[in-house]
């Protein structure tokens, strides 16, 4: 039996790896991408044999057994509603994005009924082997049979499968990335307001803070896209960033007006609430030493107390919205064969969250470190200035998600990445040992 040809519309990174990879285990690829980059993607592709460039997606749409739309997220809409309607009688469609419900809002919206829809994410970025990595498939409108026929183009890229409804996939995305995007992105405005680099400042020495440099520079070293497109498409992220500009702001407000009692309660409540007696049974994920030995700074050592916000709102926020952070991290989830995002295949975008949540949980289960917390967010006054623009950050990037725009979020992503500009391969190549130590000390 004759293998299923594969059409790919819009030929990115994620595109293109895809491309290789169907193409080298047999498969015929239909590929295309903006008429502009025709014949750049012909020349590149020419000693592919199994890829065949076309000039456009209406062409790969109507040759095409599975199509799959390989655009970002907030193009999907107006580029199926363009191809969509050539599709082939019978076709499967698909798409890549990061957040289902637009996806799948489009494809109902615009392709033909006799088209069959499943999906799917691979949950990495294109430069890392697909090879044991988590693989979304989400089985939408279609037969048990047409769902096959996916997974098996799929098992070429040997990656782990993981069966969802969209629903699940975008709520799961919301709670493991949203709230830890906003909140290092926040870090990195703040910084540029103060016109610091952190590294170079003696109040940011330590292992946690080693974590929030390492991972902020990390996150602008991307493409803003990558986050955008989960954030203000995502109806569950943006109601969680909201929720974290609301707790950053609360918390700060308690810490300005001096009321010990009312923030040591609500912070101890809500971490009673995220970090319950089942996590006090576990080792910790992470410690202060195993972060220390990852600096960019050339400095003195000596640590200095932080009042920590970034981290409180982050467990203020979880326990305000009901999120419990670890049901993606072991056994105990909801949907059990979800057990495979708690293992150290993750993508790039799931390890920070597990590094995030491992750095969460350090502090709040060291009842002496958040004592200190405390007592420094109410009589030292040294990072006021830091936490005074890290909340007008965080309530401006609640702001840009809930207007829905996606130039504003461009303008003030890249502003603060040419910002940082100069250091961040040195961040990425440090960020990269911390998160392969980090990976290889908590595989258990």
């Amino acid at each position: 039996m004759a293998k299923p040809n594969v059409g790919i519309i819009g030929m990115g990174l994620m595109g293109r790896m895809y491309a290789k990879r169907f193409s080298a285990a047999g498969y015929i690829v239909n590929a295309c991408d903006r008429p502009a980059k025709y014949q750049e993607l012909k020349a590149e592709f020419a000693d592919k044999q199994n890829v065949n460039v076309l000039p456009n997606g209406h062409l790969v749409s109507r040759i095409s057994d599975w199509i799959i739309y390989s655009v970002e997220a907030e193009m999907i809409d107006s580029v199926v509603a363009e191809f969509g309607p050539s599709t082939k009688v019978g076709a499967i469609v698909g798409g890549q994005t990061s957040c289902k419900a637009p996806e799948l809002a489009a494809f109902e919206k615009h392709l033909p009924s006799d088209v069959e829809i499943v999906t799917c994410h691979s949950l990495h970025g294109p430069g890392v082997d697909p090879k044991g990595q988590p693989l979304v498939i989400v089985k939408h409108r279609a037969s048990q049979k047409s769902a096959d026929t996916v997974q098996e183009i799929l098992s070429c890229l040997q990656s782990k499968v993981i069966l969802l409804t969209g629903e699940e996939h975008d709520r799961i995305t919301a709670d493991t990335q949203a709230v830890t995007h906003v909140a290092f992105l926040s870090m990195g405005t703040a910084w540029a307001a103060n016109n610091q680099f952190p590294w170079e400042i003696d109040r940011y020495v330590g292992g946690i803070e080693n974590a929030k440099i390492n991972i902020t520079l990390r996150i602008y070293s991307n493409k803003w896209h990558v986050y955008a497109g989960l954030a203000i498409l995502n109806p569950a992220a943006k109601r969680q960033i909201r929720q974290y500009a609301e707790s950053v702001t609360e918390l700060y407000k308690l810490m300005l007006g001096g009321h010990r009692e009312e923030l040591a309660q609500r912070i101890r409540q809500a971490g009673a609430a995220v970090f319950s007696k089942d996590a006090e049974s576990q080792d910790l994920l992470l410690g202060d030493e195993l972060l220390d030995k990852f600096s960019l700074s050339k400095g003195p050592k000596e640590k200095r107390p932080n009042n920590h916000l970034s981290i409180l709102a982050i467990v203020d926020c979880w326990w305000k919205l009901g999120i419990v952070p670890y049901r993606h991290m072991i056994c105990s989830t909801p949907v059990r064969r979800l057990q495979i995002l708690g293992m150290p295949e993750l993508t790039d975008l799931r390890q920070l969250f597990r590094i995030w949540l491992g750095v969460t949980e350090y502090l709040f289960r060291n009842e002496a470190l958040l004592s200190e917390v405390i007592d420094t967010a109410i009589n030292d006054h040294s990072f006021r200035s830091d936490d005074l623009e890290f909340t007008f950050a965080a309530r401006a990037w609640s702001d840009c998600v809930s207007f829905g725009s996606f130039e504003a979020y461009r303008d003030r992503f890249e502003n603060i990445q040419r910002y940082f500009a100069p250091r961040l391969e040195d961040a990425v190549r440090m960020g990269n040992e911390m998160i392969k130590t980090i990976m290889e000390n908590t595989k258990t």
